[in-house]
Protein backbone atom coordinates (compact mmCIF):
# COMPACT_ATOMS: atom_id res chain seq x y z
CA UNK A 1 0.00 0.00 0.00
CA UNK A 2 2.68 2.77 0.84
CA UNK A 3 5.09 1.34 -2.25
CA UNK A 4 1.34 2.07 -4.06
CA UNK A 5 0.92 5.17 -2.49
CA UNK A 6 4.49 6.28 -3.27
CA UNK A 7 4.31 5.68 -7.33
CA UNK A 8 1.61 7.40 -7.76
CA UNK A 9 3.12 10.43 -5.96
CA UNK A 10 5.93 10.10 -8.23
CA UNK A 11 4.05 9.93 -11.42
CA UNK A 12 1.81 12.88 -10.17
CA UNK A 13 5.37 14.95 -9.49
CA UNK A 14 6.44 14.03 -13.17
CA UNK A 15 3.53 15.44 -14.48
CA UNK A 16 3.45 18.27 -12.54
CA UNK A 17 6.99 19.44 -13.86
CA UNK A 18 6.47 18.68 -17.39
CA UNK A 19 6.92 21.88 -19.62
CA UNK A 20 4.19 23.97 -19.48
CA UNK A 21 1.94 24.66 -22.24
CA UNK A 22 1.83 28.50 -21.81
CA UNK A 23 3.95 30.61 -18.67
CA UNK A 24 1.82 33.31 -18.82
CA UNK A 25 -1.36 31.52 -17.39
CA UNK A 26 1.11 29.90 -15.24
CA UNK A 27 3.17 33.08 -13.73
CA UNK A 28 0.00 34.24 -13.04
CA UNK A 29 -0.62 31.41 -10.80
CA UNK A 30 2.46 31.99 -8.78
CA UNK A 31 2.42 35.46 -8.03
CA UNK A 32 -1.39 34.77 -6.92
CA UNK A 33 0.10 31.75 -4.48
CA UNK A 34 2.65 33.90 -3.55
CA UNK A 35 0.56 36.89 -2.43
CA UNK A 36 -1.34 34.12 -0.74
CA UNK A 37 1.07 31.90 0.91
CA UNK A 38 3.31 34.67 1.59
CA UNK A 39 1.32 37.49 2.56
CA UNK A 40 -2.06 35.67 4.15
CA UNK A 41 0.43 33.58 6.44
CA UNK A 42 2.75 36.28 7.88
CA UNK A 43 -0.11 37.38 10.89
CA UNK A 44 -0.10 33.97 12.08
CA UNK A 45 4.37 33.61 11.94
CA UNK A 46 4.80 37.09 13.75
CA UNK A 47 2.82 36.04 16.46
CA UNK A 48 3.64 32.43 17.21
CA UNK A 49 7.54 33.83 16.59
CA UNK A 50 7.48 36.15 19.44
CA UNK A 51 6.41 34.14 21.75
CA UNK A 52 8.56 31.37 20.57
CA UNK A 53 11.51 33.30 21.62
CA UNK A 54 10.17 35.02 24.72
CA UNK A 55 9.42 31.41 25.99
CA UNK A 56 12.78 29.68 25.18
CA UNK A 57 14.63 33.10 27.02
CA UNK A 58 12.43 32.56 30.31
CA UNK A 59 13.16 29.04 30.59
CA UNK A 60 16.71 28.78 29.74
CA UNK A 61 17.27 31.92 32.35
CA UNK A 62 15.19 29.48 34.85
CA UNK A 63 17.35 26.42 34.05
CA UNK A 64 20.61 28.50 34.16
CA UNK A 65 20.77 27.97 37.85
CA UNK A 66 24.59 28.21 38.42
CA UNK A 67 26.09 31.56 38.67
CA UNK A 68 29.33 30.21 37.39
CA UNK A 69 27.64 30.34 33.92
CA UNK A 70 27.49 33.67 32.30
CA UNK A 71 23.91 35.31 31.70
CA UNK A 72 25.09 36.02 27.87
CA UNK A 73 24.94 31.79 27.47
CA UNK A 74 21.01 32.99 26.98
CA UNK A 75 21.46 35.63 23.69
CA UNK A 76 22.66 32.80 21.98
CA UNK A 77 21.01 29.85 23.26
CA UNK A 78 17.88 31.61 21.49
CA UNK A 79 19.89 32.71 18.34
CA UNK A 80 20.66 28.98 17.93
CA UNK A 81 17.62 27.71 19.00
CA UNK A 82 15.96 29.50 16.73
CA UNK A 83 17.97 29.16 13.56
CA UNK A 84 18.50 25.85 13.23
CA UNK A 85 14.92 24.17 14.86
CA UNK A 86 12.13 26.17 16.58
CA UNK A 87 11.39 28.90 13.07
CA UNK A 88 12.09 26.50 10.32
CA UNK A 89 9.94 23.31 12.20
CA UNK A 90 7.29 24.95 14.27
CA UNK A 91 6.54 27.36 11.36
CA UNK A 92 6.29 24.67 8.72
CA UNK A 93 3.79 22.92 10.88
CA UNK A 94 1.69 25.97 11.58
CA UNK A 95 1.93 26.50 7.32
CA UNK A 96 0.91 22.38 7.48
CA UNK A 97 -2.37 23.32 9.16
CA UNK A 98 -2.78 26.26 7.10
CA UNK A 99 -1.66 26.16 3.41
CA UNK A 100 -1.72 22.39 3.30
CA UNK A 101 -5.66 22.18 4.61
CA UNK A 102 -6.64 24.63 2.07
CA UNK A 103 -4.38 23.35 -1.14
CA UNK A 104 -6.16 20.04 -0.28
CA UNK A 105 -9.62 21.32 -0.33
CA UNK A 106 -9.22 22.84 -2.86
CA UNK A 107 -7.81 20.81 -5.15
CA UNK A 108 -10.05 17.28 -3.96
CA UNK A 109 -12.87 20.36 -4.01
CA UNK A 110 -12.32 20.20 -8.12
CA UNK A 111 -11.90 16.67 -8.33
CA UNK A 112 -15.02 15.86 -6.86
CA UNK A 113 -16.89 18.38 -8.83
CA UNK A 114 -15.45 17.08 -12.11
CA UNK A 115 -13.50 20.39 -12.76
CA UNK A 116 -10.05 18.77 -12.99
CA UNK A 117 -11.82 15.96 -15.42
CA UNK A 118 -12.99 19.30 -17.66
CA UNK A 119 -9.25 20.65 -17.42
CA UNK A 120 -8.16 17.57 -19.09
CA UNK A 121 -11.03 16.62 -21.37
CA UNK A 122 -9.68 20.82 -23.00
CA UNK A 123 -6.14 18.88 -22.96
CA UNK A 124 -4.44 21.02 -20.05
CA UNK A 125 -2.17 18.81 -17.82
CA UNK A 126 -4.61 19.59 -14.67
CA UNK A 127 -1.26 18.38 -12.38
CA UNK A 128 1.10 21.25 -13.86
CA UNK A 129 -1.42 24.44 -14.49
CA UNK A 130 -2.97 23.12 -11.05
CA UNK A 131 -0.24 22.36 -8.46
CA UNK A 132 3.08 24.27 -9.99
CA UNK A 133 2.26 26.81 -9.41
CA UNK A 134 1.76 26.29 -5.61
CA UNK A 135 4.98 24.41 -4.76
CA UNK A 136 6.77 27.56 -6.68
CA UNK A 137 4.95 30.00 -4.64
CA UNK A 138 5.50 27.64 -1.05
CA UNK A 139 9.67 27.42 -1.72
CA UNK A 140 9.84 30.83 -2.74
CA UNK A 141 7.93 32.57 0.38
CA UNK A 142 8.47 30.24 3.56
CA UNK A 143 11.73 30.88 3.01
CA UNK A 144 11.20 34.51 3.34
CA UNK A 145 8.98 33.57 6.24
CA UNK A 146 11.15 31.64 8.31
CA UNK A 147 13.82 34.18 7.46
CA UNK A 148 10.89 36.96 9.42
CA UNK A 149 9.98 34.24 11.94
CA UNK A 150 14.17 34.15 13.24
CA UNK A 151 14.03 37.63 13.25
CA UNK A 152 11.34 38.20 15.66
CA UNK A 153 11.96 35.41 17.56
CA UNK A 154 15.64 36.70 19.29
CA UNK A 155 13.43 39.96 19.24
CA UNK A 156 10.92 37.86 21.25
CA UNK A 157 13.50 36.50 23.28
CA UNK A 158 15.39 40.07 24.26
CA UNK A 159 12.44 41.87 24.93
CA UNK A 160 10.75 38.94 27.45
CA UNK A 161 14.34 38.56 28.84
CA UNK A 162 15.05 42.02 29.46
CA UNK A 163 11.52 43.14 30.48
CA UNK A 164 11.50 40.23 32.91
CA UNK A 165 14.85 40.93 34.20
CA UNK A 166 16.35 37.26 33.49
CA UNK A 167 19.29 39.16 31.67
CA UNK A 168 20.72 42.51 30.86
CA UNK A 169 20.03 43.62 27.20
CA UNK A 170 24.15 44.30 26.98
CA UNK A 171 24.52 40.33 28.27
CA UNK A 172 21.99 39.52 24.97
CA UNK A 173 23.79 41.20 22.77
CA UNK A 174 27.10 39.61 23.68
CA UNK A 175 25.60 36.24 23.55
CA UNK A 176 23.65 37.02 20.68
CA UNK A 177 26.84 38.04 18.36
CA UNK A 178 29.19 35.96 19.81
CA UNK A 179 29.80 32.43 18.23
CA UNK A 180 27.62 32.39 15.31
CA UNK A 181 28.18 30.22 12.73
CA UNK A 182 26.51 31.58 9.36
CA UNK A 183 26.57 27.48 8.24
CA UNK A 184 23.37 27.34 10.80
CA UNK A 185 21.47 29.89 8.76
CA UNK A 186 22.22 27.65 5.45
CA UNK A 187 20.65 24.64 7.37
CA UNK A 188 17.78 26.56 7.94
CA UNK A 189 17.07 27.45 4.76
CA UNK A 190 17.72 24.28 3.53
CA UNK A 191 15.18 22.83 6.01
CA UNK A 192 12.44 25.50 4.71
CA UNK A 193 12.76 24.73 1.23
CA UNK A 194 12.26 21.08 1.85
CA UNK A 195 9.43 21.71 4.67
CA UNK A 196 7.74 23.87 1.86
CA UNK A 197 8.18 21.38 -1.12
CA UNK A 198 6.74 18.52 1.68
CA UNK A 199 3.54 20.84 2.68
CA UNK A 200 2.81 21.76 -1.17
CA UNK A 201 2.95 18.39 -3.00
CA UNK A 202 1.35 15.95 -0.13
CA UNK A 203 -1.32 18.26 0.10
CA UNK A 204 -1.98 18.60 -3.52
CA UNK A 205 -1.29 14.39 -3.84
CA UNK A 206 -4.45 13.78 -1.35
CA UNK A 207 -6.02 16.52 -2.87
CA UNK A 208 -5.73 15.31 -6.50
CA UNK A 209 -6.89 11.65 -5.59
CA UNK A 210 -9.65 12.77 -3.65
CA UNK A 211 -13.04 10.12 -4.22
CA UNK A 212 -16.77 10.57 -3.30
CA UNK A 213 -18.05 13.72 -2.24
CA UNK A 214 -17.36 16.76 0.29
CA UNK A 215 -17.18 14.14 3.06
CA UNK A 216 -13.86 12.61 1.48
CA UNK A 217 -12.37 16.53 0.46
CA UNK A 218 -12.71 17.13 4.62
CA UNK A 219 -10.64 13.53 4.76
CA UNK A 220 -8.47 14.09 2.65
CA UNK A 221 -7.25 17.54 3.85
CA UNK A 222 -6.99 15.72 7.08
CA UNK A 223 -4.66 13.46 5.92
CA UNK A 224 -2.53 15.90 4.28
CA UNK A 225 -1.88 18.04 7.48
CA UNK A 226 -1.36 14.66 9.21
CA UNK A 227 0.72 13.01 6.33
CA UNK A 228 2.45 16.60 6.23
CA UNK A 229 3.38 17.06 9.85
CA UNK A 230 4.90 13.66 9.88
CA UNK A 231 7.19 14.36 6.82
CA UNK A 232 8.46 17.49 8.39
CA UNK A 233 9.93 15.71 11.20
CA UNK A 234 11.67 13.06 9.60
CA UNK A 235 12.88 15.26 6.80
CA UNK A 236 14.13 17.65 9.78
CA UNK A 237 16.18 14.89 11.45
CA UNK A 238 17.52 13.64 8.37
CA UNK A 239 18.65 17.25 7.26
CA UNK A 240 20.47 17.64 10.80
CA UNK A 241 22.24 14.22 10.56
CA UNK A 242 23.65 14.75 7.61
CA UNK A 243 24.61 18.29 7.42
CA UNK A 244 25.51 19.09 11.05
Amino acid sequence: MILYSLGKYILLLKAVFRKPERWNIYRKEIFKEMTYMGVGSLGIICIISIFLGAVTTVQTAFQLVSDLVPRSVIGGIVRDSSILELSPTISAIVLAGKIGSSVASQIGTMRVTEQIDALEIMGINSPGYLILPKIVGAITMIPLLVTISIALSILGGYLAGTISGAVTPQSFIEGLTTGFDPFTFTVSMIKSVIFAFIITSVAAYQGFYTDGGALEVGQSSTKAVVISCIMILFADYLVAQLLL
